[in-house]
């Protein structure tokens, strides 16, 4: 088994894939409110919606609370596409690289996670997807139930 691997998830959504993309890219302080999957959103170091913007996530992972720290490294405004890198936190310990994109196109969500493992023991990040799966769903219900 090699230690590079790359999970992709698509889900239909019942709002459009704009207001996704603003909420990860202007707008993630307001998800901790939204979905209990995230307890706590910071800025650490620039202005949302710029590419270099270091923020932190934490949520419950496993069990545990963890914290994953991320900078943005792409933001692609006519494609509604969203990449992130991770720089800190958990994950650090056991990936050498991580990489988050969030697609929003219409009414489909795609998330795509591109890593690489520190070895391969470590297991691979269904259970991260997961939780970025559920994310989206409480978003998504969130503004459609309004």
């Amino acid at each position: 088994m090699g230690l590079r691997g790359k999970l992709v998830a698509h889900l239909e959504v019942k709002c459009s894939g704009e207001l996704f993309h603003d909420h990860f890219n202007s707008k993630p302080h307001h998800i901790p409110n939204i979905s209990d999957k995230i307890n706590h959103f910071e800025v650490h170091e620039g202005e949302l919606g710029s590419v270099g913007t270091l923020v932190e996530w934490r949520f419950n992972y496993e069990g545990e609370e963890r914290v994953l720290k991320q900078v943005i490294d792409h933001i692609d405004e006519e494609k509604k596409r969203i990449t992130f890198k991770l720089v800190g936190g958990y994950f650090m310990d056991l990936y050498k690289e991580f990489k988050v994109t969030l697609d929003a196109e219409e009414n489909w969500i795609s998330w795509t996670f591109e890593y690489e493992k520190q070895n391969e023991d470590i297991p691979e990040l269904i259970t991260l997807l997961g939780i970025a799966i559920d994310l989206i769903k409480d978003i998504d219900s969130h503004h459609h139930n309004k």
